[in-house]
């Protein structure tokens, strides 16, 4: 959405094995296309392929955006997720793993874009004191309240990721005739959900089951360049990320959840 905003011209890359974006079709989309940015979603809190991703973006001139809003607290090679980029963006939404209830973060190791994006978020007020405007900006402000409440759960953040990560443990050990979403190597991801596709079931049908037995599941992310309102745009494609939506599927994940809980709810997907 932010780049149709922008008036630009989105151009779709699909997965590969990772289940992230393909660095290969990345490379065949420069070698086409006039690309002034790349944003990079690391998927369901697991690292895409961030070093041979940034090293193709340095080495065409194009700047390099993290969408890091499923990945707080992912690190690759020990480092953090939303640092490898010009900018990083992190969400603090509802079902993030950390929440302020809305709103999210940018950084940079740039401090001018930051200066920038901070004076365009607060409505491009000029240093005057009366409301003086030479362009326009926008209401993007997070409350003190809410920063406050975020700042807060920083301090658990770790505690968080090591819970979600006992909880793909226990699917991996309890789930049976399914492939979870990989770590690529030397990454650590932050599980935010288990997602997993299935070798011989229709995830839709589970889902069904998992629904009559009052489990919530959802069907892993639909490819954008099958939204209706990217239609017509560009694309590369190699049937990846189609595989994944028609046989995957996005499991209970909340840091509540109990061994016994996450039992349960195999023993449902196991039976179907």
């Amino acid at each position: 959405m932010p780049v149709l905003y922008q008036k630009a011209e989105p151009i779709f890359i699909d997965s590969d094995e990772s289940w992230n974006l393909s660095p290969t079709l990345l490379k065949k989309a420069i070698k086409e296309n006039k690309i002034k940015a790349v944003i990079v979603t690391h998927l369901y809190g697991q690292m895409a392929k961030i070093e041979e991703i940034k090293e193709i973006c340095e080495e065409n001139s194009i700047y390099l955006i993290e969408d890091s809003a499923e990945s707080l607290g992912a690190s690759y090679k020990n480092k953090q997720s939303g640092t490898f980029g010009d900018f990083g963006v992190y969400s603090f939404n509802g079902n993030k793993i950390l929440t302020t209830s809305g709103g999210g973060v940018l950084v940079s190791e740039n401090r001018e874009w930051i200066e920038k994006a901070k004076f365009l978020s607060t409505q491009a007020k000029e240093n005057y004191d009366w409301y003086e405007h030479i362009t326009y900006g926008y209401n993007y402000r997070m409350s003190n309240v809410l920063a406050a409440i975020g700042v807060a759960q920083m301090e658990v953040l770790s505690e968080r990721v090591k819970q979600k990560r006992k909880i793909f443990e226990w699917y991996n050990q309890f789930l049976e005739g399914v492939e979870f979403m990989p770590e690529i190597k030397n990454s650590e991801g932050n599980r935010w959900l288990t997602t997993t596709i299935f070798k011989d079931k229709d995830p839709f049908k589970v889902m069904e089951e998992l629904k009559k037995n009052g489990i919530e599941s959802r069907p892993l992310w639909k490819p954008l360049h099958l939204q209706p309102l990217f239609k017509g745009k560009k694309f590369y494609l190699n049937g990846v990320s189609e595989n994944l939506f028609n046989k995957g599927l996005c499991l209970p994940s909340g840091t509540s959840l109990t061994k016994d809980d996450v039992k349960m709810i195999c023993k449902v997907i196991n039976n179907v």
